[in-house]
């Protein structure tokens, strides 16, 4: 564990006979999220009734691995609260490429453009500072009381924030241009502009801009909660159905499976320069927005962070454009979608899965999981190319067992380097990954059989057993 950490078990037991805090705390995780890095902290109704069944039968060790369930149970759960949505839908939605009335107005709650309006000819100078606000942690972090808070502070790259809030709400602006019924939205810089996401780039990097890209990949800080000032260890643990080596009895029955903390992937921009100093990054989060962001809130020290792509040069135009592409292929799917639960998380993808599609692109791999979009949504034909990106990624709704490369990829550490399993500081992580990339790298990695399985296959093996000791007696008999 690190310094200043606990598990969230061990914050319960001290909370869990407070009156109304158990409540409270199911409440604040089961709302829409707030800015920053986030994990799938919107839980259905199911996951908040295994939460709350773990709290108060105070299964701690249960807590600390939830829900460790398989993609397929966290498919269902979904599925099951989009039935119940679903009787809400209007005709609009099932229309492929049609847009409901007042399409502008209901694309606000998932697009963040700043002040640059949809319906307004606006051009934007880079030529002068920013005059957007500093950082400022309201509504950022919320006192939950008994010493809890949920939220984090400013990290590094706070001093920037109004240039990289900027930089953000631009590039957000520009990406839906073509949007139907969007006004012409410009960037100028040095004398040149910019209609595009990618030609901002091109002219970010004309103008003596230093631009790079990085794909990055952490832990999901499911809770982002804080006790009594030290930060509380709290993923969101998924069941890869592969089983741990040697961890069940022979031929590898009632073997664990293979329980991973969730991952974090984003694209994210660094500008340095004489006119912009800015870092954003792209995701679609869980709060039903894929878009450009500031990054500029502190991750907690156990989530980690590895760069697994670089990109410079012309490699920044192109991931810059994909990342306009999905963004705008976002913005109709909400006109066209606009009551799917949690904003369409999980529906329309996590945030791994318009990453891996830029990976796809860029590197002919996919190196994430896992990937949850439902490609039946994706079919608006002004989207044709983020429709194919979507369609060849791998998909994990059905439950089907990934591949061992998606799993260990998608690590904020590097998978096979030297002590790098180490560094992960989640309690029992290391060890499980170490052994089951181990059993990878020799070919011997298996799936789990599942419970009803090794029921069977162990009263098979007892009725074996059975008849055998029954046999040898017999013989001894005569």
């Amino acid at each position: 564990m690190p310094l200043n950490t606990v598990l969230l078990s061990q914050m319960m037991r001290d909370l869990s006979t407070q009156p109304g805090f158990t409540d409270a705390l199911i409440k604040e995780l089961g709302g829409r999220s707030q800015a920053g890095k986030k994990g799938p902290a919107l839980l259905t109704p199911d996951l908040i009734t295994e939460l709350r069944k773990r709290i108060l039968g105070k299964d701690w060790q249960g807590l600390d691995r939830f829900p460790g369930w398989t993609m397929r149970e966290i498919t269902a759960t979904v599925h099951a609260l989009s039935g119940v949505i679903g009787q809400k839908r209007g005709s609009s939605e099932n229309s492929p490429g049609g847009a409901i009335p007042g399409a502008q107005v209901e694309l606000a709650p998932f697009l963040d453009l700043g002040p640059y309006a949809l319906d307004q000819q606006q051009t934007l100078s880079l030529d002068e500072p920013s005059t957007l606000p500093g950082f400022s942690t309201q509504g950022l972090i919320a006192p939950m009381g008994y010493g809890v808070i949920r939220g984090d502070g400013p990290n590094e790259l706070a001093p920037e924030h109004a240039a990289s809030q900027r930089l953000a709400d631009a590039l957000n602006r520009l990406a839906v241009n073509e949007l139907d019924g969007a006004k012409p939205f410009t960037v100028t810089i040095g004398g040149r502009s910019a209609s595009t996401p990618q030609a901002l780039m091109e002219t970010l990097i004309a103008t003596g801009h230093q631009v790079s890209v990085i794909d990055a990949r952490y832990f999901a800080n499911f809770g982002h909660l804080h006790y009594k000032g030290d930060e509380v260890m709290m993923p969101f643990w998924i069941n890869t159905r592969l089983a741990v080596p040697h961890s069940g009895w022979i031929f590898g029955l009632g073997a664990r499976p293979l329980l991973v903390p969730v991952a974090h992937a984003e694209y994210e921009w660094r500008v340095r320069g004489p006119k912009v100093n800015a870092d954003v990054s792209y995701y679609f989060g869980i709060d039903g927005k894929s878009e450009w962001r500031t990054m500029d809130t502190l991750d907690q020290s156990w989530v980690l962070k590895r760069a697994v792509h670089a990109y410079t040069g012309a490699q920044v135009v192109e991931v810059t454009r994909l990342a306009g592409l999905l963004t705008i292929a976002y913005a109709h799917q909400h006109q066209r979608h606009p009551h799917l639960p949690f904003g369409g998380y999980y529906d329309l993808g996590v945030c791994q899965d318009g990453i891996s599609a830029i990976e796809w692109r860029m590197t002919g791999k996919v190196t994430l999981f896992p990937n949850t979009a439902d490609t039946a949504l994706f079919n608006d034909p002004r989207d044709a190319e983020v429709n194919a990106m979507m369609r060849a990624i791998p998909k994990d709704r059905s439950g089907a067992p990934p591949q061992p490369e998606r799993i260990f990829g998608s690590l904020p550490t590097e998978p096979g380097a030297a002590g790098s399993f180490d560094t992960i500081t989640i309690p029992g992580v290391s060890a499980d990954l170490s052994a089951s990339y181990a059993a990878w790298q020799r070919g011997d990695l298996h799936h789990t059989h599942g419970r009803a399985f090794d029921a069977v296959a162990a009263a098979v093996a007892f009725a074996g057993a059975s008849a055998l000791i029954a046999a040898v007696r017999r013989q001894r008999a005569r």
